[in-house]
């Protein structure tokens, strides 16, 4: 069903900046309808605006919706545009506005091909078909045809057939039957002419490495990469989502990997353009702790992976980190976090990205092959960007880096290429290598983190709370996302280690039957952040078996160790191997603390869905599970039960951020230090929004209690009586000069807004 701009101006909110925004993980078992439901619960907790995973059309079954099929259509299983358009009006009802996560860079390669008619198209018509421009596609490199590895083996000729109808090209049998469009006038051809004529090569998945001539989405070769630069291209694939802007059905995009673009900048422009001025935007891009956000993008900011950066390393202590390093190290015999990162991008340069390289390589000429290739790996961010320099960030030590510069400016395709392909070999090689191979700290071992040197001090925090409310005060942040390797409450747990060094036991945190100490280390971690939760052993096990994979030490996805992988079920530690209690306090202060920082500080803070109560997961898929709201316990809350346990705690502290957020948005402008005085005064952070707003968050809390705690340390509060937004124990107010002693009894973290 097509639906028109047939609602009236008065029916279409203007969209604003987001007070905050809540994600949703749309799916089969998870639709609109189920969405709605929620809206009351949502609205009751404080949110101004549901933020939307993928909901175009998808492959069918899809869990995530990254994988689009057709731009032109909302997503049939999850209630199609009219259910769509049904949440927008149950949402509106309820004074929420929605934002929907966009996937510009890729499309599927899916089963059936013919699913995603473009591609389907290029593949029956070749570099002739007008959906030729909608893909990157080195026709040359394949010898005239897209290679096209979509089989579990190599094919067999006898395993190809023309269907009765001759247009149809068909593999295999049952369910591992697939289907490809023939080209006119070849149907009636000997099989092996047939074969030879098409614009495709069907082969092996294993010959993407080496042979694939079309980019894709990091390594994933059933998505392909979509040319959004072409001015055509932006059209066919965002009609629909700016239509649903322009009704007002959306309020906010999220735009998914823009480092896969060939020009961000340009898009971007083009999409502000399209949607106007009032649509919030932000981008996923992952910054290094030194980059920053080009000032001239049109967009809010970022997703917030920057900030989660900042807000965990609050809670790493460097001494416990540096102790933790040396013991791993110790233990398994591996390199350094440098090593480890630059082992892991060579490889995966070599490796999984060959075919990628090879194209720049080829393009480059022989003098300047080895510089791309050393250029890349030692790249210090995701990319450089179309009119700025190559090595902008950080000196890379390269010989011939002047040419590849050159080249570069010469030759803007290769420029964008490389780009692309810095970016894909960053997040492979660091997020889904070097990531689950450093376990000295897995809760440093977070995207958009630096595992090396995860803690930030608490001027370093200040500094960048004064940069954000300066240059980009609506940009995103989060602490738990459908990307998280662990969702903020197991880091929380996992980071209490940092203080207490000893407790992983070194050479003791076991192998099991595996015989990996690697992975043992990993296992120890894993289970004490995810605790005591249902199904314990099967998520953990779960998780183990893809941290294995992902290092790619011992075994592998492409090239797994059966009788490995058989011993990882024994590392998973019993019921009893918990968080030891002398840092169960740590943990809830870690956690009440994150929290309390990420809703009070510059920026629109988005909660993932169910992260609002304390909220458990690892990896994905167990991130992603189906959300459980808690609406009994905020029913509670309201009614004036006293919050007892972290669950109601970390609860009773969100709903009041998020309802202050929302009421009284003027009280989250500007920031400004406040510093504590005392023997303690490293513990404390805080910091005050507006005039009449102050967060005040207890850190590394184990170390504090260990050096007599509060004793002698104290806080100027801004002029004026203050009381607590979310109520303590003790109750009152607080003026003047305040003994943190008594301003976190019972709490470890607080927020304060001015009396009258």
């Amino acid at each position: 069903m097509q639906y028109s701009s047939s609602q009236s101006e008065s029916d279409v909110p203007k969209p604003v900046t987001p007070a905050s925004t809540y994600r949703l993980q749309l799916g089969p078992a998870f639709p609109f309808a189920a969405a709605g439901a929620a809206v009351p619960y949502l609205a009751s907790l404080g949110v101004s605006h549901l933020h939307l995973s993928p909901a175009l059309e998808a492959v069918p079954g899809s869990a995530h919706g990254y994988d689009v099929t057709d731009h032109t259509r909302v997503r049939a299983e999850l209630g199609g545009e009219e259910g769509l358009r049904a949440l927008a009006a149950t949402a509106r009802a309820h004074g929420l506005g929605l934002v929907l996560d966009i996937v510009p860079n890729h499309m599927a390669v899916p089963d059936p091909l013919r699913l995603n008619r473009p591609l389907w198209e290029v593949l029956r018509e070749g570099p002739r078909s007008p959906y030729a421009r909608w893909f990157d596609i080195d026709w040359e490199a394949g010898g005239g045809r897209l290679l096209l590895p979509v089989l579990g083996e190599p094919p067999r000729a006898d395993g190809f057939r023309v269907d009765a109808g001759g247009e149809v090209l068909r593999y295999g049998e049952g369910d591992t039957e697939r289907e490809f469009p023939l080209r006119a006038g070849t149907a009636g051809l000997p099989l092996p002419e047939l074969l030879a004529a098409q614009w495709y090569r069907v082969a092996c998945w294993r010959e993407a490495r080496t042979a694939l001539n079309y980019r894709r989405f990091f390594t994933i070769s059933d998505l392909i990469g979509v040319r959004v630069e072409d001015p055509g291209v932006f059209s066919a694939t965002h009609s629909k989502v700016l239509e649903l802007v322009r009704d007002g059905v959306l309020q906010g995009l999220r735009v998914d990997h823009v480092d896969g673009l060939a020009d961000p900048e340009g898009y971007l422009r083009r999409l502000r353009a399209a949607v106007g001025g009032d649509c919030w935007v932000v981008v996923e891009k992952i910054l290094a702790r030194q980059e920053r956000l080009p000032p001239g993008w049109p967009v809010a900011g970022t997703t917030g992976y920057d900030a989660l950066h900042r807000i965990d390393g609050l809670f790493a202590d460097p001494a416990g980190t540096a102790e933790l390093a040396r013991a791993y190290a110790g233990t398994t015999g591996l390199p350094s976090w440098e090593a480890t990162a630059a082992e892991a991008a060579r490889e995966v340069l070599t490796g999984d990205l060959a075919a990628e390289l090879a194209l720049l390589e080829r393009r480059a000429g022989p003098e300047l092959a080895p510089a791309v290739r050393e250029l890349l790996i030692g790249y210090p961010v995701y990319r450089p960007y179309p009119g700025g320099e190559v090595a902008e960030v950080a000196a890379v030590a390269v010989s011939g880096l002047d040419g590849v510069r050159e080249l570069v400016l010469r030759d803007p395709a290769f420029g964008a290429r490389f780009a692309q392909t810095s970016a894909a070999l960053r997040a492979k090689s660091l997020e889904d290598r070097a990531f689950y191979r450093w376990a000295p700290l897995l809760s440093a071992t977070e995207v958009g983190g630096e595992p090396g040197a995860p803690a930030v001090s608490v001027a370093e925090f200040h500094a960048y709370c004064a940069e954000l409310e300066r240059d980009w005060p609506a940009t995103g942040t989060v602490l738990s996302t459908h990307d998280t390797k662990r969702s903020a409450d197991v880091r929380a747990r996992i980071a209490a280690l940092s203080q207490a060094p000893g407790e992983m036991g070194g050479a003791d945190a076991g192998a099991g039957s595996s015989g990996d100490p690697q992975l043992g280390w990993v296992a120890r971690q894993s289970a004490l952040g995810l605790g005591d939760v249902p199904d314990r052993g099967p998520r953990l096990e779960a998780a183990l078996l893809k941290a294995a994979r992902e290092s790619g030490l011992r075994t592998s996805w492409t090239d797994p160790d059966e009788e490995y992988e058989a011993g990882i079920a024994d590392l998973v530690p019993g019921e009893a191997a918990g968080l030891p209690g002398h840092l169960t306090e740590a943990a809830r202060a870690n956690v009440l603390g994150m929290t309390l920082l990420h809703l009070a500080m510059p920026g629109v803070p988005e909660v993932y869905q169910g992260s609002e109560t304390e909220y458990r997961a690892l990896v994905d898929p167990d991130n992603r599970r189906p959300a459980a709201f808690p609406r009994g316990a905020l029913a509670a809350l309201d009614a004036g039960t006293a919050p007892h346990g972290l669950a109601a705690e970390k609860l009773a502290l969100t709903a009041a951020l998020l309802r202050l957020r929302r009421d009284r948005p003027a009280l989250f402008s500007g920031y400004t230090p406040l510093t504590a005085s005392g023997p303690a005064a490293d513990h404390c952070v805080a910091f005050a929004r507006s005039a009449d707003l102050v967060a005040v968050a207890t850190r590394l809390s184990h170390r504090l209690a260990e050096s007599g705690g509060w004793s002698g340390t104290t806080l100027i509060l801004p002029p004026g009586r203050w009381r607590p937004v979310h109520g303590t124990p003790t109750g009152g107010t607080h003026e003047g000069r305040v003994e943190l002693a008594k301003l976190l009894t019972g709490l470890p973290a607080t927020a304060l807004v001015r009396v009258g």
